[in-house]
């Protein structure tokens, strides 16, 4: 049996030979996910970006945002006013993760409602 050629894909001075392994490095944490998912509609301010993620710290915040911008999936804009403005979006790259990223949420809520997870609301 002849063994299958495997293309390896070398970013940041690291190999990968699993795309999956690689698309996961990119996006895999949640923070980064959830800063994908809420830019889906559209830029956010730095602030107001933070404080729709639940239980994020602003040093895992910075280092979240941070590595969404190298990997040129968020695009920073800083605009010269004061107090700095800062507002962050999806690239082209960014933007094609949303259906990726809906359907992982769509899946989360089907999951939950199978397994009857969801807390009642009273």
């Amino acid at each position: 049996m002849e063994k299958e050629h495997i293309d390896k894909i070398s970013y940041k001075s690291k190999d990968y030979y699993c795309s999956l392994a690689f698309a996961l490095q990119l996006i895999g944490d949640k923070y980064k996910s959830l800063i994908i998912f809420h830019l889906k509609d559209g830029g956010m301010r730095s602030g107001e970006l933070q404080k729709s993620i639940t239980g994020i710290s602003s040093r895992m915040f910075t280092y979240s945002i941070r590595g969404l911008e190298e990997d040129s999936i968020v695009k920073r804009t800083v605009y010269p006013v004061s107090p700095p403005k800062v507002e962050y979006e999806l690239t082209e790259s960014g933007k094609s993760l949303i259906p990726i990223i809906l359907a992982i949420d769509k899946w989360g809520q089907d999951f939950a409602k199978q397994h009857h997870l969801y807390a009642s609301s009273e």
